[in-house]
């Protein structure tokens, strides 16, 4: 049933990369973690009819028991009252630019991204793409973790929270996200390994590692605590080569724990060569994907070095794409263009 266009509700949802901190997060330990800007988008519109969604050229109702989409399209949209426009039933076309199963936060995107457009066809706060973390409240981060919880049980909310805000975020259990101010963009090349493994495995071989050897983990729980809270304050000076330091120190104390793989650690090697300030895994380990931050002396980021790294890696037989990461002054320029 086609929807009546004219009346449509838009929404854009950042991917999500861990900076730093990646199963040390599981134990209360800090991590960091941001909005890319590769990510989700989705238009709703107003149908008389069941409520459908359409993604990846499958459609499907809400409601539908056979379809975890299904179920999950259904759990966001009674996640909170419905704006007036969609209590007859709305119709969502929704599309990803992150690979699933990538550790990028491609479900919490479109949860995100969805949520937005059905708000949009009200007058709430969530017309389209409110930017502030901050605020837990907004229907479409309802919406967006009521949709996270059919496919993850009792997700941490650090992809939702990302995707939300699409900017940098320190991250804990315990207190949940919390802003960190750049002043600069920063430019990524994000690279798949081409293999992946189950995150549920990857969190388990930790937890037989601190069993047998506590004290290996709480050393790198220390480490990593020590990471985030100097990267918390490069990231506030700008100071990109800095952060770089500390994800290739991150990238240490994970292949430490076994998370890393040859594919990993070949594309850390192939980013460095080519100038990356910085690169590690992103995500469980294990497989997955790698980030390679780049700067220059002038500027925040360096996007054609990112672009020159993303080439290197696909002569490699690795698919990639650069991206950024929006700091505070991109975030103000966009709120206020005069």
């Amino acid at each position: 049933m086609e929807g009546d266009r004219s009346r449509s509700g838009e929404g854009h949802a950042a991917g999500k990369v861990i900076l730093l901190g990646e199963h040390a997060v599981v134990y209360g330990a800090p991590g960091i973690a941001a909005g890319i800007e590769r990510g989700a988008d989705a238009v709703a519109m107003p149908i008389d009819g069941p409520s459908t969604l359409e993604l990846g050229g499958k459609i499907v109702r809400a409601g539908d028991e056979s379809s975890d989409l299904g179920r999950a399209f259904a759990a966001l949209l009674g996640a909170v009252e419905l704006p007036p426009l969609a209590r007859s039933g709305v119709r969502v076309e929704a599309k990803s630019d992150l690979a699933p199963g990538g550790g990028l936060g491609c479900s919490a995107a479109l949860g995100v991204a969805i949520g937005r457009a059905v708000e949009g066809l009200g007058d709430g706060p969530s017309r389209g793409d409110s930017r502030d973390a901050s605020r837990a409240k907004d229907p479409a981060l309802v919406r967006a973790n009521a949709w996270e919880g059919v496919f993850h049980g009792n997700p941490s909310g650090i992809d939702t929270a990302a995707a939300y805000s699409g900017t940098f975020m320190r991250f804990t259990k315990a207190e949940g996200a919390q802003p960190i101010g750049c002043p600069c963009d920063l430019f990524l090349a994000v690279g798949h390994s081409g293999s992946s493994a189950s995150t549920k495995e990857m969190v388990e071989g930790v937890a037989r590692i601190r069993a047998r050897r506590p004290e290996q983990i709480e050393q790198f729980l220390e480490a990593v605590t020590s990471l985030v809270k100097n990267a918390e304050l490069a990231l506030a000076a700008g100071d990109v080569r800095a952060v770089g330091q500390f994800l290739d120190l991150n990238q240490m104390l994970l292949a430490g724990l076994l998370l890393s793989t040859e594919r990993i650690e070949e594309m850390c090697r192939i980013a460095r060569a080519e100038g990356a300030v910085g690169a590690k895994l992103t995500g469980s380990g294990g497989g997955g994907s790698v980030i390679a931050l780049v700067a220059s002396p002038e500027v925040g980021g360096d996007e054609a070095l990112a672009n020159r790294i993303v080439e290197a890696w696909k002569r490699a037989g690795f698919s990639a794409f650069a991206t950024r990461v929006r700091g505070t002054q991109s975030i103000a320029r966009e709120r206020d263009p005069r």
